[in-house]
């Protein structure tokens, strides 16, 4: 029973990565963009999450208001900033983004503060289910669960099932192509590049209730999103839903099974795959 709790906690991990890493496998994927600042996204929404509800009151009501900032937050960023570097070598977009890292931790400083917060978790979801006599499992742990899962079930749908998705296919494969055959371009960039950091900051809001949220918090997951990138497939949302999986799997069971080596799980487990398939789980070529 107590290995069926981390199995659990690992699906919800690789769940919560994946709305991550989603949105930075289409501004990776499809617009090209090495963003350094996705992590930072998700610290903004975490700290959202604390600012509003407190600000507020309710949790509930902090997350739709956080993620209107957060898409105004993208649109804002596309528009004025990343769209002057898309044609640009990759040392721009590196220098950029590390430059809006900083940007966001000394808004965080001033704003915030450097001390580490918390976030109540909602008290309609402060419960746990008794598994045995002596483990339970959080609901809200299940409850985050099921939110990745309907929204990883609603990305899949609108990416192959809509118009929206058939133009993000398009530009992803060849945007001069799309643009030839009247696909806004400029708009397009825009919308996927509001929508990716609006599930950057989701995931940050919540995961706020079931971690700290303190300075630097997107950082460390940062390199994560990048590892779920690489070996999912450039710009594929499926071979991403499998990677974070994968990988929230492997890092939660490896510090229970080994964890002396569970720094390593996840980088061994990527090697391992890039071995078998250098161009991703997802992709054919």
């Amino acid at each position: 029973m107590f290995y069926l709790i981390q199995l659990l906690n690992g699906i919800q991990y690789g769940l919560l990565l994946f709305l991550l890493a989603s949105g930075l496998t289409l501004i990776f994927g499809i617009m090209g963009v090495i963003n350094l600042a996705h992590g930072s996204f998700y610290m903004i929404g975490a700290y959202l999450a604390f600012g509003l509800a407190k600000l507020t009151g309710n949790f509930w009501l902090a997350i739709p208001l956080g993620l209107v900032i957060a898409l105004a937050l993208g649109i804002v960023l596309e528009t004025t900033l990343f769209s002057r570097i898309y044609k640009r070598d990759h040392l721009y977009q590196v220098l950029l983004t590390f430059g809006l890292i900083l940007i966001f931790e000394e808004l965080r400083s001033i704003l915030f503060g450097d001390d580490v917060h918390g976030v109540a978790v909602p008290a309609l979801l402060d419960y746990s289910v008794r598994l045995t006599d002596t483990l339970s499992y959080p609901v809200y742990r299940l409850f985050i669960t099921l939110v990745c899962l309907l929204v990883a079930a609603a990305m899949v749908l609108v990416i192959h099932k809509t118009r929206l998705g058939m133009m993000i296919r398009a530009g992803s494969s060849n945007r001069e192509m799309a643009a030839s055959l009247g696909v806004n371009i400029p708009l397009l960039f825009a919308l996927v590049f509001a929508f990716g950091t609006a599930l950057a900051a989701f995931a940050g809001m919540i995961a706020a209730p079931i971690s700290s949220v303190f300075p630097g918090m997107g950082n460390q997951i940062l390199i994560l999103c990048f590892v779920v990138v690489v070996i999912g497939g450039i710009g594929s949302i499926n071979g991403a839903l499998i990677a974070s999986l994968a990988i929230g799997l492997a890092d939660t069971l490896g510090k229970v099974i080994a964890p002396e080596y569970s720094g390593i799980a996840v980088y061994l487990l990527m090697a391992v795959i890039l071995l078998w398939r250098p161009q991703g789980l997802a992709n054919k070529t």
